[in-house]
C-alpha cells in the first residue's frame, strides 16, 4: 500500500533537480543549436530567393537589351539591308548565349550553396547525435 511520508517529498525534489539539470545540460543547448540551424537555413533560403530574383531581373534586362538590339538592327536594315540583318542575328545569338550562361551560372551557384549547407548541417547533425548518445548512455559510442 502507498504511504505518504518524507520519501515522497525526497522523490519529488529528486525529480525536479533532475529536470533542472537535464534542461541546463541537454535540452537548452539542443534548442539553441536547432534555433541557430533554423536561422541559418532561413538565411540561405532568403539568399536563394534573392539570387533567383536577381537572375530573373538579369533575364528581363537581357530581354530588354535583345529588344533594343532588334530595333537597332531594323534601323540599319533600312540603310544596309543585308549587312544589318546579319549583324542583328549575331547580336541576338550573343545576347541569348550570355543570358543562358548567366542563368546557368546563377543556378549552379545556388545549387552549390544549397549542397554545401546541407552537407554542413548533415555533418554537424551526425557529430551532435553521437555526442548526445554518449551523454545519454554515459559512455562513448
Amino acid at each position: 500500500m502507498l504511504s505518504i511520508d518524507y520519501t515522497l517529498f525526497v522523490q519529488i525534489a529528486n525529480f525536479l533537480f533532475l529536470l533542472i539539470v537535464l534542461n541546463l545540460i541537454l535540452y537548452r543547448p539542443i534548442r539553441n543549436i536547432l534555433r541557430q540551424r533554423r536561422a541559418e537555413v532561413e538565411s540561405l533560403e532568403h539568399r536563394i530567393n534573392d539570387l533567383e530574383d536577381e537572375a530573373a531581373e538579369r533575364s528581363y534586362d537581357l530581354e530588354e537589351s535583345m529588344a533594343g538590339a532588334r530595333r537597332e538592327g531594323s534601323k540599319h536594315k533600312e540603310g544596309i539591308r543585308h549587312g544589318g540583318l546579319e549583324e542583328e542575328k549575331g547580336m541576338v545569338r550573343e545576347a541569348t548565349n550570355k543570358a543562358g550562361d548567366r542563368i546557368n551560372q546563377a543556378r549552379k551557384e545556388i545549387e552549390q550553396k544549397v549542397v554545401a549547407a546541407r552537407r554542413s548541417l548533415e555533418n554537424e547533425l551526425a557529430a551532435f547525435s553521437r555526442e548526445l548518445a554518449e551523454k545519454i548512455l554515459g559512455r562513448s559510442v
